[in-house]
């Protein structure tokens, strides 16, 4: 059993070792750092809620040099941020296994202080892709159940063959840490570097279930913003939202469901109840405004 266990020590050692190449400091808020991943060559990706400054950033490498950053974009929905740094270093090796309850999972930080740090725990749920409270998309729910320190997030997380699942996030879950999966951040990574931004589609409606005579269900319109895409196409206060690029809505997920797959100005049909008679409206998508 001590030889058991003294070579699982062993091999995890190596393992924080070897991610830990690709694990950097990144200090762009007061007091703590927070941790980052080269993601791709010269592409830092950490926790988009630990940067409190868009200038004066600077990221901590694994050879302890501190060299400056500048900040690409970031997406508080996903709480992803994309940094540039002038440095080459090998991106982690992508997971390919099957996650499971179960597993076990490392998450690897560092500070400019101690240097790279792990904490160990196991993953504790997975499931499909939701929704998070800050309105972006991650592809798969990856519960863990390890500590995340102060400066965790951002953290690269991996299993014990040292393979990356994602970054490791605090505030995306009231219940414990997640990791953001890999999937996610390479979608997000593309658009940021792409635009600078993502830019999520929305129509400018405060909605609230209600059950139609018909025993079905929609979405009444309590609010409109004056200048919003549904205001622009004539949606009134009032009106019954019962469809949305043909599938019926019962509910507000629904409606961000449907605006995934449309682009920011493009157009999608609804259909709307007003006074009992339904009616057609193309609504043109807008970009829902950004957080200040």
């Amino acid at each position: 059993m001590a030889n058991e266990l003294a070579a699982l020590s062993n091999g995890l050692a190596v393992v924080v070792e070897k991610a830990g190449h690709a694990v950097v400091a990144v200090h762009a808020r007061p007091r703590f750092s927070s941790s980052g991943v080269f993601w791709r060559p010269g592409i830092v990706i950490t926790a988009e809620h630990t940067i409190r400054r868009e200038e004066e950033i600077t990221v901590t490498l694994p050879d302890g040099k501190n060299v400056p950053a500048s900040l690409a974009g970031s997406d508080p929905g996903t709480d992803l941020a994309v940094l540039k740094v002038e440095a080459d270093h090998a991106p982690p090796i992508r997971a390919t296994a099957e996650l499971v309850p179960g597993n076990l999972a490392l998450t690897i930080g560092r500070s400019e202080d101690s240097g790279v740090n792990a904490t160990m725990g196991i993953i504790s749920a997975v499931s499909g892709s939701w929704r998070t409270w800050r309105g972006g998309r991650l592809d798969r729910y990856i519960r863990l159940d390890l500590t995340l320190y102060p400066g965790s997030s951002g953290g690269l997380v991996v299993n014990v063959a040292g393979e990356a699942l994602g970054i490791a996030t605090s505030v995306l879950s009231r219940i414990a840490g997640l990791a953001i999966p890999a999937s996610t951040i390479d979608r997000v990574a593309d658009e940021i570097l792409a635009r600078g931004r993502v830019a999520r589609g929305y129509l400018g409606v405060g909605l609230q279930p209600v059950e139609l005579p018909d025993h079905h269900k929609g979405l009444i319109v309590l609010s409109l913003e004056p200048a919003g895409p549904a205001a622009k196409a004539g949606v009134l206060i009032g009106d019954v939202l019962t469809s949305l690029s043909g599938s019926p809505v019962a509910d507000t997920d629904d409606i961000q469901a449907v605006l995934e797959s449309y682009a920011v100005g493009q157009s999608v049909p609804a259909v709307v109840s007003r006074g009992g008679v339904s009616q057609s409206i193309d609504i043109t998508v807008g970009e829902r405004p950004r957080r200040s």
